[in-house]
């Protein structure tokens, strides 16, 4: 690493020169919700302010408002000014802004996706975006299927001489049964290669430093495996409840939000083999042999544990508990703490746990990876002297202060032979000049570049949910979950999760 990471809006064959896409548009479904106001529209602004986008650019909004252009325009104004990273600059915004168009109807309407055909067209002869566009469907999956097969019957989903391109969000479904349903809508209208699944996490520069810190140091590599480490723990941590998201988080819960997209992504990262190079396939080869070697211990009574959260104190205020919640059922059996214990039947990961963990209104946010080495086979010191000695461990923080930490043990200054841990940091800000694109920005322009690395294709998806059904199931079986006071780090039955096996959670 001590080139430093490549910027990722960059070329990598020449990293002085940007990635520019080339000629096209974007069809944004979905333009009033949340993701789209403070996610994707103020990352269309970005990469054009970064001079990323080409000149013609357009993007066009498709929603159920009786809006004329202009009024969609003020939408994304007030989405840039409130959550953009980059500066305001009148002369971008102008530029980009000529490129706005809005389609009003509904998702079965034809008269509505006539409409955004000819628009379409009237963008291809007037900004010159020559038949390219992508499709971002930031709208509930039960609705894909209305949108694509409107796409195909209208002819906007394949050209003989540009290229079509569908972006979808998570959940990629509730189960196994349900996301091979959703492949099969998606892949009945786009090809393999032009349907891109976004899961933002695979976005972070931090995320994709995995690959960068395993890969590219010696000094990692050889102790990456069961002969060195002990165990893994990956965890996001959050400190907030569900807000105002009880339509979408009831029935869903932190195992089918987080675990199967987000943290099995980053385990597959940690500890997949390392690949042939870093072209797409290569990636998704080894993150999917490495997923096919997951299994569930027997007993899942002892090796997982779900919460929810009851009232408590966060942040310094009494906050209420998830049945409290406007809009959740006092009866809700929807877990906002999920854990599971995974294992790894391969060479270099026999024996060696993973713990993942994920949940609401806990002790701080925080997500990272923390791999915690085995002792050491032998101390040459009096068990006085290592008392405030814990094992060895390297921590890839996520967020939200993204970067590096090595703990390890250290001579305490005096007479005496005493250890104590000491942390070793490494922080992104504080090491490159650069900052990090946010990964909306990344995952944008890699869809307009038609770039497929960090997008999971349907074989990764699937493979995820093989690993999560059984443990839905067998929570289903259970009734409600296990009530944790907000503030603190879960449900007691977490920590004996662990306890069983002689370790304990870290306490970031």
């Amino acid at each position: 690493m001590s080139e430093g990471p490549v910027n990722p809006l960059r070329d990598p064959r020449d990293r002085r020169l940007p990635r520019i896409a080339g000629p096209c548009s974007m069809v944004l479904f979905g333009v009033t919700g949340d993701l789209s106001r403070k996610k994707i529209m103020p990352a269309v602004y970005d990469l054009a302010n970064r001079g990323l986008l080409p000149p013609g650019f357009s993007l066009v909004g498709f929603a159920r408002r009786e809006w004329e252009d202009q009024d969609f325009a003020q939408i994304v104004r007030d989405a840039v000014k409130e959550f953009a990273r980059t500066e305001f600059r009148q002369e971008v915004w102008d530029q980009l802004a000529d490129g706005f168009r809005f389609v009003p109807g509904e998702f079965d309407d034809d008269v509505a996706f006539d409409l955004l055909r000819s628009t379409l067209q009237q963008l291809d002869q007037e900004r010159g975006t020559g038949g390219n566009h992508a499709f971002y469907l930031a709208i509930p999956p039960g609705l894909f299927g209305s949108v694509v097969s409107q796409l195909q019957e209208h002819g906007l989903a394949e050209s003989d001489t540009a290229w079509r391109r569908v972006v979808v969000e998570k959940p990629f479904g509730h189960d196994l049964e349900s996301a091979r349903e959703l492949n099969d809508v998606l892949a009945g209208v786009f090809p393999s290669g032009s349907v891109f699944r976004i899961d933002h996490y695979l976005g972070k520069e931090t995320v994709q430093n995995v690959l960068a810190m395993r890969f590219a140091n010696t000094m990692f590599e050889p102790l990456w495996n069961s002969h060195f480490v002990d165990h893994v723990q990956i965890t996001m941590a959050e400190d907030i409840g569900i807000g105002g998201r009880a339509g979408y988080y009831d029935g869903i819960g932190a195992a089918r939000d987080v675990i199967q997209n987000h943290l099995l992504q980053l385990m597959a990262l940690v500890a997949m083999e390392e690949p042939r190079s870093f072209d797409a396939d290569s990636l998704r080869r080894e993150k999917e042999k490495l997923l096919a070697s997951v299994v569930l211990p027997r007993s899942l009574a002892r090796s997982t544990a779900r919460g929810q959260y009851a009232a408590g104190w966060a942040g310094g205020e009494k906050v209420q508990g998830f049945l409290e919640e406007e809009g959740i059922a006092q009866d809700s059996t929807t877990e906002t703490y999920a854990a599971v214990t995974l294992h790894v039947e391969n060479r270099r990961w026999a024996g060696v746990p993973f713990y993942l963990r994920a949940g609401k209104r806990l002790g701080r946010r925080v997500t990272e990876v923390a791999v915690v080495f085995k002792p050491a086979p032998h101390l040459p010191f009096s068990d006085h002297s290592t008392e405030e000695l814990t094992q060895n461990a390297l921590v890839i923080r996520v967020q939200p202060d993204e970067g590096l930490t090595v703990r390890f043990g250290s001579k305490v200054p005096g007479t005496s032979m005493e250890i104590r841990d000491v942390s070793m940091d490494f922080a992104y800000g504080g090491s490159f000049t650069e900052s990090s694109p946010e990964a909306y920005e990344r995952l944008i322009l890699d869809v307009l570049l038609g770039d497929p690395p960090l997008f999971p294709r349907h074989e990764e998806v699937e493979l995820s949910w093989k690993i999560l059904d059984p443990v839905l199931e067998h929570w289903a079986r259970k009734g409600a979950p296990e009530p944790y006071e907000s503030g603190t780090w879960g449900p007691p039955s977490a920590d004996e999760m662990l306890a069983r096996e002689g370790r304990s959670w870290r306490r970031p």
